[in-house]
């Protein structure tokens, strides 16, 4: 159902699964600089990918199909960190190392968010905003979809997953509030947590983030 992309050759593999209404340069981002292979994942109605099927839009079933991807790292981007740690409650050895980037729900429901919302928010050149407001039309089933849906119901069930987990959340951004950051990181055993003073740290502080990434995968 995905369609991947991979970037460099030999190990370790790392999985990129983007955040919804990522652009592919976007998508790319947390890829940048992680030695190995890196293999970035384009969902349903985003890029150069079909649109979603009906009903497609669950975490779940994001999870199944980050699931085929052989990998030994993951990186996930809000949408796609949340799928990750749906993953990881099911296969909680599924990976040797995680980074989950600006999650937006753990074992809570999200608030409801229009496109409109996700469109007013977007900052930057005004080539990407352009570019990131053409991805978000295709997106109206998923606004409809996600609020109202969690990661895991019982974030207990992530005391399991033993690996390194880090968590970057941002401070400011209403939709990747920090305190599911907080909650996230905290759920796992061996969680860390780096908060980024910045409501789009992807952007203000892109260099930082890639230099952490880097850093936490080479263990």
């Amino acid at each position: 159902m995905v369609i991947t992309q991979s970037y460099g050759s030999g190990s370790p593999v790392t999985l990129v699964a983007h955040g919804l209404g990522a652009t592919a340069g976007e998508a790319r981002i947390p890829a940048s600089g992680l030695p190995g292979t890196r293999v970035v994942v384009t969902l349903p109605s985003h890029g150069s990918a079909p649109d979603a099927p009906p009903g497609y839009w669950d975490y779940g079933r994001i999870a199944d199909d980050l699931g085929t991807v052989p990998a030994d790292h993951a990186v996930g981007v809000s949408l796609g960190a949340g799928a990750l740690v749906r993953l990881l409650s099911r296969s909680p050895d599924r990976f040797q190392r995680v980074a989950l980037l600006l999650p937006a729900v753990l074992d809570q429901p999200r608030p409801a968010f229009t496109l409109q919302q996700l469109s007013d928010l977007t900052v930057g050149p005004p080539a990407y905003v352009t570019e990131r407001r053409e991805a978000l039309s295709r997106l109206s089933a998923a606004a409809e979809q996600l609020p109202g849906q969690v990661a895991v119901t019982d974030a207990s069930v992530l005391a399991a997953v033993s690996i390194p987990v880090l968590v970057i959340g941002a401070v400011g951004d209403p939709l990747h509030p920090e305190d599911v950051a907080k909650a996230t990181a905290a759920a796992f055993p061996n969680g860390s947590l780096w908060l980024v003073d910045s409501p789009s740290p992807m952007i203000t502080h892109r260099a930082e983030v890639r230099h952490r990434l880097v850093e936490f995968f080479a263990g």
